[in-house]
């Protein structure tokens, strides 16, 4: 089984974008989701000397071997220069990725297949 959710979301002005994905899936008696995000807002600005926000990387993964689930989260957040059609401009971005593993127990796994059955 897979289930997948895609949202993209653009402002009017189309200054800020906000992409997301989830995902949902059962295999070998492993569920795994996976969330992920963008974030894009673009500034036009009128000169380089301005300052830049600072750079930032996050990054922490947990395992809990009793339950069988593993976990894991990445953020990334930065911001680049960009010149088109002679203006400057400030992208502003922002990643992040959780990732969750679990164990999926004997009744889960055959109300799963069963499911899969009737799907086709």
């Amino acid at each position: 089984m897979r289930d997948l959710l895609y949202k993209n979301l653009t402002s009017g002005d189309k200054r800020r974008k906000v992409i997301a994905c989830s995902e949902i899936a059962d295999n070998q008696g492993i569920r795994s989701i996976i969330h992920r995000h963008f974030i894009y807002i673009v500034k036009e600005v009128s000169d380089a000397n301005i300052e830049k926000p600072e750079q930032y990387m996050y990054v922490r993964k947990e395992r809990n071997s009793r339950e069988h689930i593993e976990k894991f989260f990445c953020r990334i957040k930065g911001s680049l220069f960009i010149v088109h059609s002679g203006k400057l401009y400030l992208v502003k971005f922002a990643h992040s990725l959780k990732i969750r593993l679990a164990a999926i127990g004997e009744s889960s796994m055959k109300y799963c297949a069963e499911n899969d059955a009737d799907l086709g």
